[in-house]
């Protein structure tokens, strides 16, 4: 006898138990899973295989894998707004400072110079003149070489600063200056070596074209045919050896090399390679010069235009109003070039030691050594273990 012949509540039907044995609820309704089970009605996910392909980790700055080109373009911008303090702030002072000096040294040098001319004698005026030209070239090495310095120093930094970020680090201004002094006078080495080649290959072609000019007549249609086509070998020459040395830098702080032993470094690395090391570092060049221009031409416009507007008559009806219009329009003018030569500054190095990076994941598999650092660091590793950039490097020469 069942609980409903005794007046107690009756079983509920029994459901139909299709294929599989999952439950139907009646009336259409979706049956209820057990606690901790998949939802039924709807494929169960498989868990993924242990040998399955996973994503790699990306820590910081750059994924650790070789980097696509919309990365490398992208990267170097994202070093900027990632550390803005360390990075912005270090061109900025490396940017005024060379400035400064740069008006201060050949400003006050060229009007104490050029001053002495009207009160020369005549029969020596024109040696105090050419003295004054001499004084005024002597005088403009001084921020040259200050130029040098801080360049070296800035790329130092903005080098440290990819790679650190890379690996999740970020660093503050004072251990990025730290960091990239130790490796100063190399950098140093190579920016005055770079400039040395410059300098002798401009006056080369100068000099052979003068001297062919001053042969007089036709030789002087030679010679500025000669100076043209000098011009054109000379752009095509930097180009070429700018790009196969492009990495030396990041080699001399990174890898702790030399200036000879990163030149043959990185003329290794950019083998089959050139193209696309030139294409990223051109279009970033382009698009840094594109951006200044639209940015900085209005401020000059409307600088010239409020000063135009202001004093239709020029400087005549009140001399010092015009003046300090004129200053504050230029001085407007330097502030702004001072702030996007720095980003300008920023971008332009970081998208050297990007490249760099990209190079040596590709080549030397980098990215593993990167991952096994992080890897132990993140398992509390020692705090001493090798820097993954010196390791790869030494592994493969």
């Amino acid at each position: 006898m069942n609980d409903s012949q005794n007046g107690g509540p009756a079983a509920p039907p029994s459901l139909p138990q299709p294929y599989g044995g999952v439950p139907q609820a009646p009336y259409g309704g979706v049956p209820q899973a057990a606690y901790g089970a998949p939802p039924t009605g709807y494929p169960a996910v498989p868990p993924p295989a242990p040998g399955a392909w996973s994503p790699p980790p990306r820590p910081g700055l750059l994924p650790l894998r070789p980097l696509g080109f919309g990365t490398l373009l992208g990267t170097p911008f994202q070093v900027l707004r990632r550390n803005p303090g360390a990075t912005f702030g270090s061109a900025l002072i490396v940017q005024l400072t060379t400035s400064l000096v740069t008006v201060f040294v050949i400003g006050g040098v060229g009007i104490l110079a050029f001053g002495r001319i009207d009160s020369a004698l005549p029969e020596d005026r024109d040696a105090v003149t050419a003295g004054a030209w001499a004084t005024v070239i002597l005088a403009s090495l001084v921020p040259l070489a200050l130029s040098i310095l801080g360049s070296a120093l800035l790329q130092g930094v903005l080098v440290v600063e990819v790679a650190r970020g890379t690996l999740g680090e970020k660093n503050r201004m004072g251990a990025l200056w730290k960091a990239a002094g130790r490796r100063l006078w190399p950098l140093i080495a190579w920016f005055a070596i770079l400039l040395g080649l410059i300098v002798v290959a401009v006056a080369g072609v100068i000099g052979i074209a003068v001297l062919i000019g001053m042969i007089g007549g036709a030789a002087i249609g030679v010679a500025i045919l000669f100076g043209v086509l000098g011009t054109l070998v000379l752009a095509a020459a930097g180009v070429w050896l700018g790009t196969k040395t492009a990495l030396v830098p990041s080699i001399i702080v990174l890898e702790r090399r030399g200036v000879i032993s990163s030149m043959g470094r990185s003329w290794r690395l950019t083998t089959h390679s050139f193209w696309k090391t030139f294409g990223v570092l051109a279009l970033i060049g382009v698009i840094l010069y594109a951006a200044t221009q639209v940015i900085t031409t209005p401020v000059s416009f409307i600088g010239g235009l409020v000063a135009s507007f202001l004093f239709p008559t020029g400087s005549s009806d009140d001399s010092g109003s015009y003046i300090a219009v004129v200053a504050v329009t230029y001085g407007l003018a330097l502030v702004v070039s001072l702030i996007l030569g720095s980003i300008a500054a920023v971008v332009q190095s970081s998208a050297v030691a990007v490249v760099y990076i990209d190079l040596r994941m590709r080549r030397e598999g980098l990215d593993l050594d990167l991952m096994r650092y992080v890897e132990a660091r993140q398992a509390g590793g020692p705090h001493d273990v090798v820097d993954p950039y010196l390791v790869s490097s030494q592994r493969n020469g």
